[in-house]
């Protein structure tokens, strides 16, 4: 069993940047890949990053590529999400989840999710 709590949203400016962090709770949090989503009012949930266990790959959905960096601290138990230049539309609830596989992840699909963090971006 992972529980995991996000923390780090918040009202930010067009343009600004926000970290997001994801703590895991459990002894095997590095064995997981890791992922992040979102979920904008009246949209289906969109895949946003993921990292292998490991941390040496990482993937992005087209909308936030160049723009988001996806990273790990596997001995804290972290994961972190750091967002730069930010849009009005990247306002949503944003996710983390992980998985075995960056695959299903990919997918939309995913073993365990925290509960989310808001993130508003204003114009």
């Amino acid at each position: 069993q992972v529980q995991l709590v996000e923390s780090g949203g918040g009202l930010v400016q067009a343009g600004g940047s926000l970290r997001l962090s994801c703590a895991a709770s459990g002894r095997t949090f590095s064995s997981y890949a890791m992922g992040w989503f979102r979920q904008a009012p009246g949209k289906e949930r969109e895949f946003v990053a993921d990292i292998s266990w490991s941390g040496r790959s990482t993937y992005f959905g087209e909308s936030v590529k160049g723009r988001f960096t996806i990273s790990r601290d596997n001995a804290k138990n972290t994961v972190y999400l750091q967002m730069n230049s930010l849009k009005r539309e990247d306002t949503a609830i944003y996710y983390c989840a992980c998985d075995q596989s960056t695959l299903t992840l990919r997918a939309g699909r995913a073993t365990y999710w925290g509960q989310g963090t808001q993130v508003t971006v204003s114009s």
